[in-house]
């Protein structure tokens, strides 16, 4: 019994023993790393930036400014005058089907090459209509075309989005691209004979046939040619071109008589005077 009770005092004195313990005393906070001897905050700004791959924007660029007195002319004499004017080359590319392209009068002051050339694009754009196609149309059988609108534009162009003196400019011009046309040729014979009775000659009927085309600004023109045996007039080429023909003969036929006028002589036909009764 007595052995049973000191084993429950020395129990009870070792709990009280741990819980009357002190708690151990917090750890001091660790002062912060010192920086790397040199990196201030615009370093560690740059570097935090390269890390995580956000490009910087570029600095402001000073472009050179100008005086320009351009007369007008094609895209090369305008790259000549600006050069003069900056007094250094310009770096610029024009394509050969882009030369002749005729520029507009231009007189600036204190003007930079960037802002000049968006303002000679601006200002060259111009809607446009244009033949898609033609079809046979309703009237009188002549082919009859379809048209469509276009906004038209040329100028210089760069591609660096921050242009400099020394950006590379290129000369383009915007219009409609126009595919192959391809019409089938053929060949329809003229009967002359009752033209040439009346006193015309082949030359004066191919003449105003030429003419006509002439005209139009027809450069591919039909091919002609007269049969002297049969007096046939033989054309061949694309049937929009060959109307004109048809044209030119339908004009130089003869007037219908007017009622009561004889044909050949022109003059009013005179009653036939009755026989008198036997």
């Amino acid at each position: 019994m007595k052995l049973k009770n000191c084993l429950i005092l020395c129990l009870a004195a070792l709990t009280l023993t741990t819980i009357a313990q002190p708690s151990p005393p917090p750890r001091p906070a660790l002062p912060p790393p010192a920086p790397a001897p040199g990196e201030g905050f615009s370093e560690k700004l740059h570097k935090i930036v390269a890390e995580s791959g956000v490009v910087s924007p570029p600095a402001s660029v000073s472009l050179t400014k100008f005086n320009l007195d351009f007369p007008g002319g094609r895209p090369r004499e305008l790259v000549a005058a600006i050069q003069k004017a900056l007094g250094k080359p310009l770096n610029a590319i024009i394509p050969d089907d882009c030369s002749n392209i005729l520029l507009p009068p231009l007189k600036m002051n204190s003007v930079d090459a960037p802002h000049l050339f968006r303002a000679l694009e601006v200002a060259s754009r111009k809607k446009e209509a244009y033949v898609t196609s033609r079809f046979k149309g309703a009237t009188y059988g002549m082919p009859a075309p379809s048209w469509q609108e276009i906004t038209t534009s040329y100028g210089f162009q760069t591609t660096s989005d921050s242009p400099t003196d020394d950006s590379i400019w290129f000369f383009s011009v915007v219009k409609p691209s126009f595919p192959p046309l391809i019409e089938n040729k053929s060949c329809r014979f003229y009967s002359l004979t009752p033209y040439l009775d009346r006193g015309l000659t082949v030359d004066d009927i191919t003449t105003a046939i030429q003419t006509g085309w002439e005209m139009l600004g027809d450069k591919d023109t039909p091919s002609i040619s007269f049969h002297k045996e049969t007096k046939l007039l033989i054309a061949v080429g694309e049937d929009s071109k060959l109307e004109t023909i048809d044209a030119v003969l339908k004009a130089l036929e003869p007037p219908k008589p007017k009622p009561g006028v004889d044909a050949v002589t022109g003059l009013p036909r005179t009653k036939a005077e009755p026989k008198p009764k036997e």
